[in-house]
């Protein structure tokens, strides 16, 4: 939902800034390891209970992930290898961040709420694979009500409201569920007409063919003709 309402604004924001990091010498791929690092940061921060240096850190991991893109588009660099390692990456950085929290539960008089932070983690894992099997059948996946860039802010207002974290967590959960089973019925759907569309530009190739062998067959009778007379 983020990414199809507000990334485009937001790049344009964010392009002079490319502009500039390019005279750095920097690679995409250094600010995709530094936000990688800064979440480890931001999970140890999280497991030993101290929210407010783990929200900064949460804000300043995502500040990478918004860098390498506009890095990569003004150094002209950007490239499959770089859009695979940047989307691993940010599989890792959200382990690392929900394993923090689940840490963090762990370690408190709640340990029976673990589950839920790693039921987020798996419920996103399933949206990733979703939109990833979708492109490879040549369907489209995108969308939800809790893609990433929703996760990741609910994560920040949890952990500027502490007290209200394991709600945010529960909310998170069905919004990340509803999410997953979105993009579910949407594929399918693309997959029921996917067949019917295989099957009449199929007919509509046999018809050319036919249109064109019977063009051709004409054309070398003609010719015949012509070298009889």
């Amino acid at each position: 939902m983020f990414d199809g309402h507000f990334r485009t604004q937001i790049e344009r924001y964010v392009r002079p800034v490319g502009e500039s990091l390019r005279r750095t010498g920097l690679s995409p791929d250094h600010f995709t390891i530094l936000g990688m690092l800064v979440a480890a940061g931001a999970a140890v921060a999280i497991g030993g209970g101290k929210m407010q240096l783990g929200l900064f850190l949460v804000i300043c991991s995502a500040l990478p992930d918004l860098l390498d893109g506009a890095l990569a588009k003004a150094s002209n660099s950007a490239s499959q290898r770089g859009a695979f390692f940047d989307s691993v990456v940010d599989r890792v950085s959200d382990s690392l961040l929900f394993g923090g929290v689940a840490w963090f539960y762990a370690s408190s008089n709640s340990p029976q709420f673990v589950i839920v932070p790693f039921a987020i983690l798996g419920a996103s894992l399933i949206i990733s694979y979703e939109r990833a099997k979708a492109e490879s059948l040549g369907l489209q996946a995108k969308g939800g009500l809790m893609e990433r860039a929703e996760r990741i802010i609910l994560l920040c207002v949890g952990l500027l409201f502490d007290s209200l974290l394991k709600w945010v967590l529960v909310v998170m959960l069905v919004l990340t569920i509803a999410t997953a089973v979105q993009r579910f019925i949407k594929v399918w759907k693309q997959a029921a007409v996917a067949p019917r569309t295989a099957e009449k530009q199929a007919i509509a190739r046999s018809r050319r063919a036919s249109r064109r062998a019977r063009r051709d067959d004409y054309r070398a009778r003609f010719a015949r003709r012509r070298r009889i007379q």
